[in-house]
């Protein structure tokens, strides 16, 4: 056997094991075949291209800070987070948590495309949901680390789907219910004509028009001299719709490309785009919706049927699939969960809940720890500079290590899950005192007080099948006690899923500035 041979099964091996001492999800089987979802975890609304033998994959990511996050891979199985497309928002100061938040807005529903040696990103900013107006942005870039420049248009294009025809003239696909078409200038930074209505259909279920059901999510592609639109309809339940035509304009004629939610029922897969392989097959990354775990993504084979791409075997998942062939075997790989925080940069699992304030982490002062400095705040919500990274599912667990020393009177620091409603163990300091509270959405359900030491160990669990979190709490690190009663995952900011949180607020004014050291972030799926 050769050398190079002998090395790349060393590197394959190391890779799994590094995986499984991890215990972190992962599709690649290791035989040749995967198991969706590629990611267990919350990655709404996906987008993907190839750039020679490199696969992008972009995912939406709302309020969350920086947002539009990107991963590569090398086979469409295994993902690695590469940056994302937006540093952070700008455009209100509720985005810095000054007079208001702004929850929910931010990145909706992107889009990812290359051309011309560029890299390009789109997404809306939806109205309704604490503003008055909403937009569309388009974020470039020569490579997709960055740096990216962003445009923000005064148009609105509700759940964009960038194109760029071989004509040289570049369009978006938009829309909910109606679908339109929107052409730009050549330099992707402007919007240069007025939208063109090309579907006004809506369905009652899949098999029948009706008044229930539109259209959305839209990605738009040419092949073989037709255009194709991609559209998912029918919701969490729903499922996926081809739209093709020989003019971009239409009319266009409607297939059903895949209707099937045997993987998690009721939910079905819809909601995704499309990608061709160097020999030629196509591939489909389209999401699920899990509940309060998030939306998944799952990858699926594209067979054309008279010149329509089917998804699936016959119209259907069967969850395990043979890899796609790009003609290599690549390590097995997950995007990055655990850390200890020994870097000087913030690693790219991590994402804050709005704007940071950057005077208030840091890795620095502290190598090897993330010190979040308190700002005032009454409650979780309100709270600047939480940072947080996806739960997965079917379970997983988080937990930290905490030195509190540098707490001041009214700081509240620890680690907990967060959403509407949310829960968390903390150390809560008044005056010199320390006790330890379960926090569940707001209220305290147990505290342990006369806490001696400077140091905490804090756990929480999740669970999809119930869609609960259960909290501990160690004074050693050896011996766990759990505390409160279980947090009923919920979806009150709706489509952005559960996600662990570290944090460190104070609720009175004389506490800003107090300082929780976290030495690691420790994470296990199963």
């Amino acid at each position: 056997m050769k050398l190079h041979n002998l090395f790349n099964i060393a590197l394959l091996c190391l890779a799994s094991f590094l995986v499984e001492a991890q215990q972190v999800w992962t599709p690649d089987n290791g035989d040749g075949t995967f198991t969706n979802p590629l990611m267990w975890g919350d990655w709404p609304d996906p987008d993907i291209i190839r750039v020679d033998d490199d696969f992008y994959f972009i995912s939406t990511s709302m309020h969350y800070v920086p947002g539009s996050p990107i991963a590569t891979s090398k086979d469409l199985v295994n993902w690695k987070m590469v940056g994302y497309a937006v540093d952070r928002y700008d455009e209100d100061e509720r985005y810095d948590m000054q007079n208001g938040q702004l929850y929910l807005n931010g990145s909706w529903a992107n889009t990812i495309r290359y051309n011309n040696g560029k890299f390009y990103v789109g997404f809306c900013t939806p109205y309704g949901l604490g503003t008055e107006t909403g937009h569309f942005s388009i974020c470039e870039a020569d490579k997709p680390e960055g740096p990216w420049k962003r445009t923000i248009f005064p148009e609105y294009l509700y759940d964009p789907g960038l194109f760029f025809d071989d004509n040289g003239k570049v369009y978006v696909v938009h829309g909910q219910g109606k679908l339109l078409i929107t052409e730009l200038n050549s330099d992707v930074r402007s919007v240069k004509g007025k939208p063109v209505e090309i579907w006004n259909k809506r369905f009652e279920n899949s098999q029948t028009f009706g008044k229930r059901f539109g259209m959305e999510g839209a990605h738009m592609y040419k092949i073989n001299g037709k255009y194709y639109i991609t559209c998912p309809a029918g919701g969490t339940e729903g499922w996926q719709v081809c739209l093709r035509s020989d003019s971009i304009y239409g009319p266009y004629e409607h297939k059903i490309i895949v209707d099937d939610n045997s993987s998690y029922p009721p939910n079905g897969l819809h909601q995704g785009g499309m990608v061709q392989l160097k020999n030629g097959d196509w591939w489909f990354i389209i999401m699920q919706d899990r509940g309060p775990i998030g939306r998944v993504p799952c990858l699926m084979p594209v067979k054309w049927v008279d010149g329509w791409p089917m998804l699936g075997t016959e119209g259907k998942d069967v969850i395990t699939y043979p890899k796609p062939n790009v003609g290599k075997t690549y390590p097995v790989m997950v995007p990055a969960t655990s850390d200890e925080f020994k870097g000087k940069k913030l690693g790219l699992q991590w994402q804050w809940n709005h704007n940071p304030d950057d005077t208030k982490w840091t890795l620095t002062e502290r190598p090897g720890y993330m010190r979040l400095k308190a700002s005032q705040a009454k409650s979780l919500k309100e709270a600047r500079n939480t940072l947080t990274q996806r739960v997965q599912g079917p379970s997983s667990e988080g937990s930290v290590l905490v030195d509190i020393t540098g707490l001041k009177d009214g700081n509240v620091a620890g680690f907990g899950v967060f959403q509407f409603p949310y829960a968390y163990v903390a150390v809560q300091q008044e005056g010199d005192d320390r006790k330890i509270v379960m926090c569940n959405d707001g209220e305290i359900v147990e505290t342990v007080d006369a806490l001696k030491g400077n140091k905490i160990w804090i756990r929480a669990r999740v669970m999809d099948k119930d869609f609960t979190a259960r909290f501990y709490y160690s004074l050693d690190g050896k011996t766990y006690s759990p505390i409160g009663n279980e947090l009923k995952m919920g979806l009150g900011l709706d489509w952005t899923a559960n996600r662990f949180a570290l944090f460190n607020y104070s609720t009175k004014a004389n506490g800003v500035g107090g300082y929780a050291d976290f030495d690691w972030f420790h994470f296990t799926g199963k």
